[in-house]
């Protein structure tokens, strides 16, 4: 398959999909509204995972109100969300690419900062997180609050890789810079954002961080397991002896 034609003033946005059905079209629409509104080229490339719910008959339609600026690249099965990134990239045009949660978790308002940080100083890759002044969490309670600090503060301490938000999924990324780490760490499961931001440090790839504030879904079921928790810690553990 041949790669997609790459164009430096495009800003792709991956967006791996599985039962958002009604999460999909509002955050298509915010999208849209951002980009607009701030003069940037874009394009979204939807990789759904053969969503039971009809996500990919809503996605063939907002591929049609908002051509051409969204792609839709089906897989047959859950696949799982680090593969999905690394499928939809082949398609993506732009040489930089934003990832993100399709379940209205983050906010499409926080990435013209993104964009903007990343031309102050040229960053490899912007990062958005909860934990620096100015960020924050609605909507969890305390224990899955204090999990998600945890698993951070876990993190830090082991790897010392000067990130506030090792967890974080949305981010901004040079392409180059993306492709590479895809390249370097075989990590495709819950730890892949931590493994990503790792691995850029030890490689000397710089990291800006923007605050942003996230929002637990409104619609659907989080996908979080026990078993997602236990490869998250065995991760740490790995990168430590790797790194």
């Amino acid at each position: 398959m041949a790669p997609a034609t790459k164009n430096k003033n495009t800003y792709s946005v991956i967006l791996p999909t599985f039962n958002e059905r009604q999460n999909l079209p509002v955050v298509a629409w915010l999208l849209n509204k951002t980009f607009t509104e701030n003069q940037l080229d874009w394009e979204l490339i939807i990789v759904d995972d053969g969503s039971p719910d009809g996500t990919e008959e809503v996605a063939k339609q907002l591929v049609k109100v908002y051509a051409p600026h969204v792609v839709l690249k089906t897989r047959t099965g859950k696949l799982g969300l680090g593969t999905a990134y690394v499928h939809g990239l082949q398609f993506a045009k732009g040489n930089f690419i934003i990832i993100m949660d399709a379940d209205f978790s983050h906010h499409p308002k926080f990435i013209p900062q993104m964009i903007a940080l990343q031309k102050t100083a040229d960053y490899d890759i912007v990062t958005g997180t909860r934990y620096a002044p100015g960020g924050g969490v609605h909507g969890w309670d305390l224990r899955r609050r204090l999990t998600s600090k945890g698993a951070n503060i876990f993190a830090d301490t082991v790897l010392r890789p000067g990130v506030s938000d090792l967890t974080g999924s949305f981010r901004l990324y040079k392409r180059s810079v993306l492709e590479k780490l895809f390249e370097t760490t075989d990590v495709r499961g819950f730890g892949m954002q931590m493994a990503l931001a790792v691995t850029a440090k030890a490689m000397g790839y710089t990291i800006g961080e923007v605050p942003i504030t996230f929002v637990d879904r409104v619609y659907g079921d989080s996908k979080m397991s026990a078993s997602d928790i236990a490869e998250y810690v065995t991760g740490v553990v790995k990168l430590w002896i790797k790194v």
